[in-house]
């Protein structure tokens, strides 16, 4: 079975969604048939500790954190994986940003 289409997860704070939403989209990302800017987002909380040598966006070195961010998702073709990180990393505010790839049957 050939994988042509996944589903990109990434989490990031709220601030962002809408910068990351239309640079992916300005790429051609986000268009589902007649639809562009086609996205999902939901609020999600999660714990953090950067360790020695990070230079975190929230939170302190050595420091367990808690907070809320959102959890973005999108549907892309296979071969736009690179692409869809390269805007990712360039948007995101974290030092690590966490980008899940799931593929879809």
């Amino acid at each position: 079975m050939e994988v042509n289409t996944c589903k990109i997860e990434v989490l990031i704070p709220e601030r962002f969604i809408a910068s990351l939403r239309n640079r992916l989209n300005e790429a051609g990302i986000l268009t589902v048939g007649n639809y562009d800017n086609v996205i999902s987002y939901s609020e999600v909380k999660g714990y953090w500790r950067p360790l020695e040598g990070a230079n975190p966006y929230d939170g302190e070195v050595g420091k367990l954190s808690a907070g809320t961010e959102c959890k973005m998702e999108f549907r892309c073709q296979f071969e736009q994986i690179d692409g869809v990180k390269t805007i990712i990393k360039a948007v995101h505010p974290y030092e690590e940003p966490i980008i899940n790839v799931i593929p879809l049957l």
